[in-house]
């Protein structure tokens, strides 16, 4: 076999480069969203049960509400993407049309949220129950998942279009899929972390 043949053989082989840039994008991503956690984590536990007390401010009931939304518009993406293995070009953009709604809807549950503890008086350096620490690590990790859902929106409605017009294919649903998923589990962790660890018990 010739080198050209070989590097022809390779090359079809390996993973696309729509593929391959979203699995580093996504890397990266990791290790910011680490940061934020493993910072929110520490001052939680310096902090104790002040912290706790502080955190108890923080709407459990929203939270939840956001993580069936988030679950479900997973189901719909994994709906959309194997719309598109099937060539089904309708069904793709319905489902993520669909996935993208549920964005929005989690976006102005949030954005409610938000808007409730700020009335309270918490800022992003300062928080009217103790450390200015806690409104400053919530909203900072939070907000950049809530940028990154917006993000993901505004994606899925391009794709979206895109297919609609035979822009695009099946390669660039996954691609967005993968981004979706990733904004989906990064809740995952957040939701228990934030929310789930400060609901009162009494």
């Amino acid at each position: 076999m010739s080198s050209v043949a070989a590097s022809e053989t390779y090359y079809e082989k390996a993973l696309p480069i729509g593929k391959m840039g979203i699995w580093w994008f996504l890397a990266s991503e990791i290790m910011v969203f680490g940061g934020l956690i493993g910072a929110y984590i520490l001052y939680r536990m310096a902090s104790a049960g002040a912290w706790a007390e502080m955190a108890h401010h923080v709407s459990t009931t929203i939270g939840a509400i956001n993580t069936v939304v988030l679950l479900t518009s997973s189901l719909t993406m994994v709906l959309a993407v194997r719309a598109a293995k099937l060539g089904r070009r309708p069904a793709i953009v319905k489902w993520l049309l669909a996935t993208a709604l549920g964005g929005v809807i989690f976006d102005i549950l949030h954005i409610h949220e938000w808007m409730g503890l700020i009335d309270e008086g918490v800022r992003l350096f300062h928080n009217p129950w103790g450390s200015p620490l806690f409104g400053a690590s919530f909203f900072s990790l939070t907000g950049l998942h809530m940028t990154h859902v917006t993000i993901g929106v505004v994606y899925l409605a391009v794709v979206a279009i895109g297919i609609a017009r035979g822009k695009y294919n099946s390669e660039d649903v996954e691609v967005s899929g993968l981004y979706w998923h990733f904004v989906d589990l990064v809740w995952m962790f957040i939701f228990p972390l934030v929310y789930l660890m400060s609901a009162k018990t009494a």
